[in-house]
């Protein structure tokens, strides 16, 4: 079915990168990246959904208790370069 739709400038952008990166046509790339959106579960506020369990963890020798003072240095690494500027 031939239409005319208008789209927002950053979308049709997006569209047209990702044409070029998969080698297809921009109807081609319009068209699947509607049927996903179309095909996905609806996404409702208070929908059902499912939580699905990591075991997560650090490598030995990570002192979990210590990551704060990583990102407390870090900052200050921030700090003395914006300074020094």
């Amino acid at each position: 079915m031939r239409t005319t739709l208008t789209l927002d400038a950053d979308l049709a952008r997006k569209l047209k990168d990702l044409a070029h990166q998969e080698s297809k046509s921009f109807k081609q790339t319009l068209n699947e990246a509607v049927r996903r959106g179309l095909d996905a579960p609806a996404r409702r506020p208070g929908g059902r959904f499912k939580v699905e369990v990591h075991q997560g963890g650090f490598r030995p020798g990570i002192d979990p208790g210590k990551l704060n003072q990583l990102v407390d240095q870090l900052d200050v690494d921030d700090l003395v370069e914006e300074a020094g500027r």
